[in-house]
């Protein structure tokens, strides 16, 4: 299996991460409430919380796109660089929302769906 697929499930897991910041550092966790618990949320764990759900939102272009580069039989090891390079970006994004840098959150935000799109490219080549 490509490094580029790993990396799909990695980015398929990201969101616990980002919970789990949420859970750990918010207060107390109510796991027959987790809504309501969730919309209580300020601040930090807000913030993770936030990360968290944009971690889903973000996962099905990336998938999408490894996947195709890869049934499409192109890009190889360029495909897996840019996997990595996405999931690289992903993480720093999770880590700028947590810090509330929103502006240079925005900015690696755009660089990878600029990844994503370069996946779509170079599959179409």
């Amino acid at each position: 299996m490509s490094l580029a697929l790993w990396c799909v499930l990695v980015a398929g897991l990201m969101p616990i991460l980002w919970t789990g910041v949420a859970k750990v550092k918010g207060e107390r966790f109510n796991n027959r409430h987790p809504r309501q618990w969730q919309a209580r949320l300020e601040g930090f764990p807000a913030r993770a919380h936030a990360a968290h759900q944009n971690s889903f939102e973000a996962f099905p272009l990336f998938a999408a796109a490894v996947i195709i580069a890869h049934l499409q039989g192109n890009g190889g090891g360029l495909v897996d660089l840019l996997a990595i390079a996405y999931i690289a970006a992903r993480l720093i994004y999770g880590l700028l929302y947590l810090a509330d840098r929103h502006l240079e959150r925005s900015l690696v935000w755009l660089v990878a769906l600029v990844i994503n799109v370069a996946i779509f490219v170079v599959a179409a080549l």
